[in-house]
């Protein structure tokens, strides 16, 4: 399958930024005609997965970089989220509904499974130092 096209995005970890990395990979997918739902989709995957970085990733450290790059082919998008923080040791464990190491900031422990029931694939790698999480989205129902 031929690359339709490409996008490379940095942002700086702040909460901010958040929104911005959500509108902009969902406007970068526009090209293949994906559904509203397919859209909304993708934002909250996309929302999920830059809250991780930012909150887990970065939370005791200064701001970092997050890596966001896009695949666009005819049918689906591959989107691959990157931070530099301190990485995931039980990658198993911290994919489980409901786990979380900030209950007492009130976080749910679902950002994984919320990843996972809006994408078509989620992948996440973590080596104890940063943090690479790989999601496909395919369009129109496939």
């Amino acid at each position: 399958m031929d690359k339709v096209n490409e996008m490379n995005l940095r942002i700086v970890s702040k909460p901010i930024n958040q929104a911005f990395a959500r509108s902009t990979v969902c406007a970068f997918c526009l090209e293949a005609n994906p559904s509203l739902e397919e859209l909304e989709d993708i934002k909250t995957a996309v929302s999920e997965a830059v809250t991780n970085s930012i909150v887990h990733g970065y939370e005791d450290l200064h701001d970092g970089f997050i890596d966001i790059d896009c695949n666009l082919y005819s049918d689906f998008v591959e989107i691959v989220i990157t931070d530099y923080g301190k990485g995931i040791l039980n990658i198993e464990q911290a994919m489980q509904p409901f786990y979380t190491t900030r209950a007492e900031d009130e976080r749910s422990g679902m950002g994984f499974t919320i990843m996972q029931s809006f994408m078509n694939e989620l992948k996440v790698l973590s080596d104890g130092c940063g943090t690479i999480v790989k999601m496909i989205k395919r369009f129109n129902g496939e």
